[in-house]
Formats: C-alpha cells, sequence, structure tokens
C-alpha cells in the first residue's frame, strides 16, 4: 500500500507540475498563485494521489468481481478528485458550466487512461511471469 501511494503521489504531483508549466505557457508568463494558492494545491494533489493510491489494496481482494474493484478504485479516486479540485480551484469558479465540465471530462479522462496504461503493464507481467512458470515445467 504505502509503494502504491508512493507511486501515486508522484505521478498526482508531476502532473501538477506540467499543468502548471503549461498554464504558464499557455497565460504568457503571468500565470499567478497567491494567498498560498500554489501550496493547497500541491496538497490538494498529493491527496489526489493518495485518493488514488490507497484504494488500489482492492485489487488483492480475489473473491470480488473485477468491475467491482475498478469501480471501487476509480470511484473512490474520482470523488476525491472532484472534491479537492472544486476546493483548490481546478474546476469551478470561472463562471462557465461548459468550461467547468470540459474541465472535469478532460481530467478525469486522464485519470482513466494513466488506470488503463497501469492495467495493461500488470497484466503483461502476469503474463510474462505464467510463460515463466510453464517454461520451467
Amino acid at each position: 500500500m504505502a509503494k502504491s501511494s508512493a507511486i501515486s503521489i508522484g505521478m498526482s504531483l508531476t502532473i501538477f507540475c506540467l499543468i502548471g508549466m503549461i498554464g504558464d505557457i499557455m497565460s504568457g508568463g503571468s500565470f499567478n498563485l497567491d494567498h498560498y494558492r500554489f501550496t493547497k494545491m500541491v496538497i490538494g494533489s498529493m491527496i489526489v494521489g493518495l485518493g488514488f493510491g490507497l484504494p488500489t489494496f482492492i485489487y488483492r481482494k480475489d473473491s470480488l468481481p473485477m468491475p467491482v474493484r475498478v469501480i471501487i478504485h476509480m470511484g473512490t479516486g474520482c470523488i476525491i478528485y472532484t472534491i479537492v479540485a472544486y476546493a483548490v480551484g481546478w474546476m469551478g469558479g470561472s463562471g462557465n458550466i461548459l468550461k467547468v465540465m470540459v474541465a472535469a471530462v478532460v481530467q478525469l479522462t486522464v485519470a482513466f487512461i494513466i488506470w488503463y496504461l497501469f492495467m495493461r503493464y500488470y497484466r503483461r507481467e502476469a503474463k510474462r511471469m505464467n510463460d515463466r512458470i510453464q517454461e520451467m515445467k
């Protein structure tokens, strides 16, 4: 669980920094975070990392079907993400519901893409291990 949390916090902070750089470039260098907004966003990013990292223990519960495990993991992460995103200002406050919805869809799509890439990686690793076991027989 600690490894999953560390990886997810690292990924969350990396994505936060990359998006911050893109925002700075798009605003022509006038990207401004005052009143501890940067600190709040970094802490929020760490919480989001934990929100996606801690629930990964559910994949060790073989008694639950895979779709249920995915719903628990991604549901928990996405709910935490949404709450944090509104709290620190990643979504909302613009007054334009379309902008908020586009931001939410983009950010949640990124979460599912990352999940999908991890799923493919771990499935490939399991197949490699199974193939190696079969070779040893």
